[in-house]
């Protein structure tokens, strides 16, 4: 149990103590800094401990914001400050320096405060919230006081609370049909005691549900498929509105949010395509793609914000342009829109779904996102070209992470590295070459042109590392390498032109999809990349092309379709066996807390 220590004189009629044990700390008093230091030192180091000032004047939720967030191993409001474990250190040190500055006499300022001055003084970051119209303060006579707790009186502390459980920044679908009332469920799951990640795998759930009503292949399951894909994304609302009612964040719960969305999307394609099998279209390339497309957007998201994590100098006309249009107030509803987010996709699909058939569906999902991912990348490029940026040696390691490289592109970037740049772009368009070469045979010459180019597809792929991706466009480089990897496979199982061969190309890349959005959230939650031994054990995106191009061409048609489904299965067990277990034994561990914010598209 979590400890708060009031410090000073207490006052007649203070709700202090009431409010802290409401959120759940055990309450201890200390006269003076010698008091407050020996309470301490009683504290075991794996619990967290806040100093409060006894004459504290707020609302609850300020305390709840300022003391209880499980994210920040030190934050501070007016009046209290409060440490994690691991930043229980910093704060016995700045509490032993003012103790012995103070003498341990009895308090007259706020001791909290002057530990957050001595913490600042330190080098110490120390996470401040913001209160808005909240109230937190320390008044210092009985005016003061009675001033603060009118202050108090005249905001609707609930409503605050239930406001900031809605995402800032959102798309106009999510803002205005699913919100005004989610943020009322994610209350009522808060009183019931039900956690977020409990609302996540309802979630998943239903979606999964929903998947299966459309693979039913009939006009009142696809009906009932959109309705439930609906049920679905409101309660993938309401498990975020839920973490930041509550300040349930954990390190697994943001996993579990990113990668059951990608789930649900991807097993209702799957679902619209078996329902359109039952009325006899074949309309598995077309869901294979839609998930391609998807997927190569969001790489292109992830890998733009990596890029642009951390640079310095970060300036561009085109950035200036876009913030001005975002000051406007229609612009920015309809640049929401037009990127297709996960609320307006969704609704989409659902509405289509129920009123029209699979194919319409998917070909309406596929012109939206080609729009969208275009608009973007065209946009970022613009914005890469224009700006003045220099990246830093962490986003080039995060770039080569999220390339995949396996241990053939290792190996062809070791042999000869250049000094400095052959080109300004040169990753880029090596990239590129590589990617356009085994697409261009592929589509030509199938499984033959496919096996022959693969080769140099690898040389590529390692010619493309052979210097650190710090370019103004070498974010490029891993959406390149996916849409390489994803198309082979999709069309080589196009040509194959046997039942099967498509549902399990599925099944394949949706593995190996899982595996790189795996890596890109280990890399957002600073965990750092996947293992390399789990990389070389699935060959690296290089190694997996020229695999698969090889059995494409060695095999006939069906035994492609067994080779195919038997690497994805065991693709899907590696990669699901080793992420579960990471995920979990760094929520046990005790990693920092995270929230996902969801999709950046």
């Amino acid at each position: 149990m979590p400890t708060a220590i009031l410090t000073g004189q207490p006052v007649p009629g203070s709700s202090i103590e009431t409010d802290l044990r409401s959120l759940g700390f055990d309450v201890r008093v200390a006269a003076d800094a010698a008091e407050a230091e020996t309470v301490l030192a009683e504290v075991p180091g794996d619990e967290r401990v806040a100093l409060v000032d006894a004459r504290f004047v707020g609302h609850v939720h300020a305390l709840r914001l300022g003391l209880t967030d499980p994210r920040f191993p030190l934050a501070a409001i007016p009046g209290a400050v409060t440490a994690r474990p691991a930043g229980r250190q910093a704060l016995t040190r700045a509490m032993a320096r003012e103790n012995s500055a103070g003498g341990g006499t009895t308090l007259v300022d706020s001791l909290a405060d002057r530990i957050l001055t001595a913490l600042d003084a330190d080098g110490t970051d120390v996470h401040r919230p913001e209160l808005g119209t909240l109230v937190a303060a320390v008044p210092t006579d009985p005016q003061a006081r009675n001033e603060a707790r009118q202050a108090v009186a005249d905001v609707d502390d609930e409503a605050v609370r239930l406001k900031s459980a809605v995402k800032a920044r959102d798309g106009f679908f999510t803002t205005y049909c699913i919100s005004p009332y989610s943020r009322y469920i994610a209350r009522w799951c808060a009183r019931r005691g039900l956690t977020p990640n409990q609302v996540t795998t309802a979630s998943l759930l239903t979606a999964l549900i929903a998947a299966a009503c459309a693979a039913t292949g009939t006009r009142g399951g696809f009906v009932a498929a959109g309705v439930l894909l609906i049920a679905s994304f409101v309660l993938d609302c309401t498990d975020g509105q839920l973490a930041r009612y509550s300040l349930q964040y954990s390190t697994l719960g943001a996993w579990l949010d990113a990668t059951f969305d990608r789930a649900k999307e991807y097993a209702y394609y799957a679902g619209l395509a078996l329902g359109a099998a039952r009325g006899g279209d074949d309309v598995w390339a077309l869901a294979l793609g839609a998930m391609v497309l998807q997927t190569c957007r969001h790489v292109v998201d992830f890998s733009f914000n990596e890029a642009n994590h951390d640079a310095t100098a970060n300036t561009s006309p085109t950035a200036a342009l876009s913030d001005k249009l975002d000051s406007v107030g229609w612009t920015v509803w309809v640049r929401r829109m037009i990127v297709l987010p996960i609320g307006e996709r969704w609704a989409m699909i659902a509405v289509l779904t129920a009123v029209t058939t699979p194919r319409i569906t998917f070909y309406a999902l596929l012109v939206g996102c080609a729009f969208a991912a275009t608009y973007t990348t065209a946009g970022r490029v613009l914005r890469s070209l224009t700006r003045k940026a220099r990246r830093t040696d962490r986003a080039a390691r995060a770039l080569a992470d999220l390339t995949d490289s396996g241990p053939l592109a290792e190996l062809v970037s070791r042999l000869r590295r250049p000094r400095g740049r052959i080109l300004p772009y040169t990753p880029v368009i090596v990239a590129a070459i590589g990617a356009a070469l085994l697409l261009v045979n592929t589509a030509g010459q199938g499984a033959e042109g496919a096996a022959l180019t693969a080769p140099f597809y690898v040389v590529f792929a390692g010619c493309a590392l052979m210097q650190p991706l710090k370019g103004p466009l070498d974010w490029l480089v891993p959406p390149l390498f996916r849409a390489a990897e994803y198309c082979t496979i999709l069309l080589l199982a196009a040509k194959a032109d046997v039942n099967g061969a498509l549902p399990a190309a599925f099944g394949l890349v949706a593995a190996v999809a899982y595996h790189h959005y795996d890596t890109v959230y280990r890399i957002r939650g600073n965990a750092g990349a996947p293992p390399a031994w789990l990389v070389r054990s699935i060959g690296g995106h290089e190694g997996r092309t020229l695999l698969v191009t090889v059995l494409a061409a060695l095999l006939t048609a069906s035994q492609f379709t067994v080779a195919l489904t038997v690497l994805a299965v065991a693709v899907a067990l590696v990669v699901l066996v080793e992420s579960i277990r990471f995920w979990v034994a760094a929520h046990q561990g005790g990693a920092p807390a995270v929230h996902d914010e969801g999709e950046p598209a």
